[in-house]
């Protein structure tokens, strides 16, 4: 029996060599399932946000309720932004990342006009809740109208915006406010407006001192020119917002050309006007945008044709890319409207191509090109 014992032998140590050769396999499965499951729990690295912003800008804007547009919501009975504004620009201006309106007006009550002054504009501190509606998201107070009812009313409007949570630029209690760029960030893109005023022939609207409350002026540049570049350590994209020109003409003066492309070669990527209460031309320098004035948007009761201007700049790249889209319509009787239909768009479109003096073209979506 001996054999037996010898085959038993043999399949006995053949066996444990088996088991012996699958136990390394079995532990490399539990290893790499090990591996698999570490590598699920392990959160990902969220991807950094797109560095894309968009901006919104349109012209004038009047809420006095002694003046067309509020007076046309009193004969209305109304409270309502929409019996003022296309709803269509509301849902636009409310969408962007940041949008930006001229405010042409003081707030305050029981105050006088400054003397002899032909047009003056005053609002009730409630109406600011009108530019909450719009989704504004910062004020330009560097314009002719901002001191209409003197030094208090002026200072009530400072402190009006900041209560309704509005920055405001180009104003303050002091020049060192006043002069101050004003940066505000979204989607990790940090953008710096810097607005001034040369509109005025005769002066009313005091230039910011050491210690007394005004705006920046831009009739000399030296103050403007320096803020831009204070904005340009700042900030990622910079906006320069002047108050010019001549009003209901689209004819440039020479200042507004000279002086807009040296707020560029100082450090500005856009250039957005204001003042004339309607449109006037579009022009590019080394690229960037020149908008000389954006007229009325809701002002008073001309018939007359506005745009909500939106740059959506893309700060991905070495240099920021900018498009520029043109949301076109109409103010005419104290209500500005969304142009109704392609025609109109394109009517709108081909005129400001023709006030601009064949530097831009506009296609069928609203976007400026250079010519």
């Amino acid at each position: 029996m001996s054999w037996i014992r010898t085959v038993v032998l043999v399949v006995a140590v053949f066996a444990f060599a088996l088991a012996g050769c699958a136990a390394p396999a079995a532990s490399d499965d539990a290893a790499q399932e090990s591996e698999a499951s570490s590598a699920q729990t392990t959160p990902e690295a969220e991807p950094e946000p797109e560095k894309i912003v968009s901006l919104g800008f349109t012209g004038d804007i009047c809420l006095a309720d002694n003046y067309i547009p509020m007076q046309h919501l009193a004969e209305l009975g109304s409270t309502s932004i929409y019996d003022g504004i296309d709803a269509n620009y509301i849902k636009e201006m409310r969408s962007v990342d940041l949008m930006w309106v001229n405010n042409e007006f003081a707030y305050g009550t029981d105050v006088e006009p400054l003397e002899g002054k032909e047009w003056t504009f005053l609002a009730d501190p409630k109406n600011v809740k009108y530019l909450n509606n719009m989704g504004v998201d910062i004020a330009g107070l560097a314009n002719n109208h901002t001191f209409d009812y003197g030094e208090e009313a002026f200072l009530t409007t400072l402190d009006t915006l900041k209560g309704a949570g509005i920055p405001y630029v180009g104003a303050g209690r002091n020049a060192a406010e006043a002069n101050a760029p004003v940066v505000l960030e979204a989607n990790g893109v940090k953008v710096a407006y810097v607005a001034a005023s040369c509109a005025e022939y005769t002066i009313y609207t005091p230039e910011a001192g050491e210690d007394s409350p005004g705006i920046m002026w831009c009739y000399d540049d030296d103050t403007m020119l320096e803020a831009i570049r204070q904005a340009r350590e700042e900030a990622d994209y910079v906006v320069a917002l002047p108050h010019w020109g001549t009003e209901h003409s689209t004819e440039l003066t020479e200042k507004q050309v000279d002086s807009a492309r040296a707020y560029i070669d100082a450090g500005a990527d856009a250039v957005v006007g204001g003042h004339s209460h309607i449109l006037q031309g579009i022009d590019f320098y080394n690229g960037k945008p020149i908008l000389y004035n954006l007229g009325n948007f809701w002002f008073d009761g001309y018939d007359i044709d506005t745009v909500m201007a939106e740059l959506v700049v893309n700060m991905e790249g070495d240099e920021p890319a900018v498009d520029v889209v043109l949301l076109p319509g109409t103010q005419s009787g104290a209500f500005t409207a969304w142009a109704p239909s392609e025609q109109e768009r394109d009517r709108i479109f081909r005129y400001i191509e023709e006030i601009s003096g064949g530097a831009v073209s506009i296609d069928t979506k609203g976007r400026v090109s250079a010519a």
